[in-house]
């Protein structure tokens, strides 16, 4: 029995499922594997095993594990303390830099995570328009907030997507198909003026990657505009990481409210919403709309993400994206030659493979991809030292600690699977 093995059976004695999120336990057959230390591309397992990591901690480390720089700015902010419970200058020095870089961004709440973040923003868009409903998309992923676990019941009403959470908590939240503008047209024309906002990722990144069609995130901006609610956008997986902008920037579509996390952590538990400083101006302590947080502005996490965007304004997206492209693209070519079938879905730095012969635009699409053939993929792959996400409906996150030794690696695992 191996150490990760025997680490898992440990676990699950003390930890529900032996996991802390549910996505690390997958579904592939496997067990997790239980990392030990992580630096630049490569995650080394408790057996001393190295894996070039495509994971890169579900997307934060775009400069790579362990980054000497941002190490070094922790080293030096933990002679300081660990956690103040009181205002501190990173947090203001990382609200500007969030200010700066996005477009629809003048104002800047820190919370702990990606979920305090999009639970805080659905509160205040309800306090700013006084509405109670919320438009979100099947497949898109907004933290595990009670409203946003919606699934779809008869018509367009939504039923709790898990036990725990009341028919009366997701009556209020309104689903519809991603990249279908018609069916947002019709939740309008039906409920138009109790819709408080459109929560939406702007790329999904949580049915695997799911760019938007054309005129998609256009047309939520101009029906938002139309009914008077806002748009909100859930970057926590594309800030920072499809552009220094985020995708507001490259798509040049501006939401009302951004909702962030992962990079602007650095690495460390992280969460931010911010938007225009009129809504923004509704929170407490200057409104009326209710948000705390113990350790939000955490001086640790201030600094380690302040020190990685200042590194990510050095560095060039455009090669990253260039690479990306060049390593999912021959991937895909090697398992086509094996006569799979495989739809690529890539974007920037992120990338996933289907194994479908349809294009992936939606949930639906996304689930006729065969969930055995990925299993195939993911255990041939992870056995010679690729660590990829253990479910289908993950991205893979290329960074830029990555270099042609690990990609040309990559393409060798790949070439040598047997399915």
């Amino acid at each position: 029995m191996s150490i990760s093995q025997d680490l898992f059976n440990t676990a699950r004695e003390l930890i529900p499922g032996g996991v802390n999120s549910p996505v690390r336990a997958g579904s592939v057959g496997m067990h997790p594997l239980f990392i030990a230390r992580a630096q630049g591309a490569y995650m080394y397992s408790q057996e001393g095993d190295p894996y070039i990591d495509y994971v890169m901690s579900w997307g934060p480390m775009i400069l790579g594990h362990n980054h000497p720089r941002v190490r070094k700015a922790l080293e030096d902010a933990l002679q300081n303390g660990t956690s103040f419970g009181a205002p501190c200058k990173p947090e203001i020095d990382l609200a500007q830099e969030i200010i700066d870089a996005l477009p629809g961004v003048e104002m800047v709440r820190m919370v702990n995570s990606g979920t305090e973040a999009t639970m805080s923003a659905l509160r205040l868009a309800r306090g700013y328009t006084g509405r109670s409903r919320v438009i979100k998309f099947t497949g898109c992923f907004h933290g595990h907030v009670d409203a946003f676990l919606a699934s779809a019941g008869s018509g367009a009403v939504s039923i709790p997507g898990t036990p725990g959470v009341p028919d009366e908590v997701v009556a209020q939240t309104l689903l519809a198909d991603y990249n279908n503008l018609e069916q947002v047209q019709e939740l309008f024309t039906r409920y138009g003026s109790d819709i408080a906002a459109i929560f939406v990722e702007p790329a999904a990144g949580n049915m695997g990657l799911v760019p938007p069609q054309p005129g998609f995130l256009e047309g939520l901006r101009r029906l938002a505009d139309e009914y008077g609610a806002l748009l909100v956008f859930d970057e926590v997986i594309t800030g920072f990481r499809l552009s220094y902008s985020g995708a507001q920037g490259y798509y040049n579509v501006i939401p009302d409210l951004t909702c962030l996390g992962k990079i602007i952590g650095g690495g460390l538990p992280v969460g931010a919403y911010g938007g225009k400083r009129e809504i923004m101006n509704k929170i407490a302590p200057a409104g009326e709309v209710y948000q705390a947080g113990t350790l939000a502005g955490n001086p640790l996490a201030m600094t380690a993400g302040l020190t990685t965007l200042q590194a990510l304004k050095e560095h060039d997206y455009n090669y990253l994206e260039e690479k990306t492209s060049e390593l999912a693209q021959k991937l895909k070519e090697v398992l086509a030659e094996k006569g799979l079938p495989v739809q690529l879905n890539l974007l920037g730095s992120l990338f996933t493979l289907f194994f479908t012969p349809d294009p992936v635009t939606d949930l639906t699409s996304a689930k006729k991809s065969d969930q055995e053939l990925f299993r195939k993929f993911y255990t041939g792959m992870r056995e010679q030292g690729i660590y990829l996400a253990p479910l289908n409906y993950e991205c893979a996150f290329n960074s830029f600690a990555h270099g042609p030794k690990e990609w040309e690696k990559t393409l060798e695992s790949a070439k040598n699977l047997k399915f």
